[in-house]
């Protein structure tokens, strides 16, 4: 585990602040053991090993992420040590460095303001990542879901959805049973935050169903015709992000997605933003982007941006989802519809 971390604690009678070891304190109270994003331990399904060990990696670094966040106490050295990650799966590490750093700044006192840091200095390129990992704290601690909206307030005003997308693919990947089975939202939600939870619901799909492109299209069809779009849309973004399924397969999953073609192109288009901005691009994310999007990684990570420019804000529907569909425009074909 490496040398202890010490805080420094103030000292009111004047002398030299004393330091503690807390490293060990965080870890009993907020620690992860790799072995909860296990198949096994969740009870996903595994139709083929390779794939079930592929997604297993994505999961094991992003609790190696968390968990060195709560080890280390400089947002510099944290970074530091997550960008030696593997590039291919360094997202995912930041992403679970995010998720610890805003537990602490909630549950901690003295700790505040260190995701905010992380987030604006060595973590910027990773700023779609980190916010995804605020949602996975929004949903361990309860007065954070009891109070979405103002969680957003303090976030990016048009990344900061993607905390919401987090706690969608968090709920998902944890709590199956209610949220995948039973199909309920927790409280809290505005109808819009309902639509961008199932993006994320619909990203840990890929995870719950093992990638297996068989699969997948029949668990979307359970659910009301209303939310199929928005997870078409996360499971276009995991896909392409998190990896696991061969061009071939990628076919099969187009065919199937039938009338939510461009919602898959607009989540693959993410992700491909995603990784650019943060130079790991993967050889996966560039196939699906082409069999998704009809383009190249590059090409499609473009389209994202040339989208940004312009657009309203102050209205009633929010500029994330503007931004959204003016991406799902660009890829409307005529096998799209």
């Amino acid at each position: 585990m490496g040398a202890a971390v010490t805080f420094a604690v103030g000292d009111v009678s004047g002398k030299e602040p004393r330091t503690s070891t807390l490293r060990q304190v965080f870890q009993y109270a907020f620690g992860l053991s790799d072995q909860e994003t296990t198949f096994i331990r969740r009870g996903f399904h595994t139709g083929n090993p390779r794939v079930r060990d592929r997604l297993e990696d994505v999961g094991r670094t992003f609790i190696k992420g968390y968990n060195q966040a709560l080890e280390t106490s400089d947002v510099d050295m944290l970074a530091q040590r997550l960008e030696r990650t593997n590039a291919d799966l360094r997202g995912f590490a930041f992403e679970g460095a995010a998720t610890a750093l805003a537990l602490l700044d909630h549950l901690v006192p003295w700790h505040g303001g260190r995701l905010r840091r992380f987030i604006n200095g060595p973590a910027t390129s990773h700023i779609y990542m980190t916010h995804v990992g605020v949602g996975w704290a929004i949903a361990r601690v309860p007065w954070l879901r009891r109070n979405v909206d103002k969680c957003l307030a303090q976030l990016d005003p048009l990344l900061g959805w993607l905390a919401i997308d987090g706690y969608g693919f968090q709920s998902g990947f944890f709590h199956a049973t209610n949220s995948i089975g039973a199909k309920t939202y927790p409280n809290g939600l505005s109808k819009y935050a309902r639509r961008v939870f199932d993006q994320g619901l619909g990203r840990s799909l890929w995870f719950v169903e093992g990638a297996d492109v068989s699969r997948i299209p029949l668990t979307i069809a359970s659910f009301h015709n209303t939310r199929r779009a928005d997870l078409w849309s996360g499971i276009g973004l995991a896909s392409a992000y998190a990896g696991g399924a061969d061009g071939p397969a990628l076919e099969c999953l187009r065919e199937a997605a039938k009338g939510y073609v461009t919602h898959m192109a607009q989540g693959a288009a993410f992700a491909a933003k995603a990784r650019e901005r943060a130079g790991n691009q993967a050889e996966h994310t560039e196939t699906a982007c082409r069999i998704l999007c009809g383009l190249s990684s590059e090409a499609a990570a473009s389209v994202t941006d040339q989208e940004l420019e312009i657009l309203p804000t102050g209205g009633e529907e929010p500029a994330y989802e503007i931004w959204r569909k003016k991406i799902q425009a660009r890829f409307v074909t005529e096998d799209s519809v």
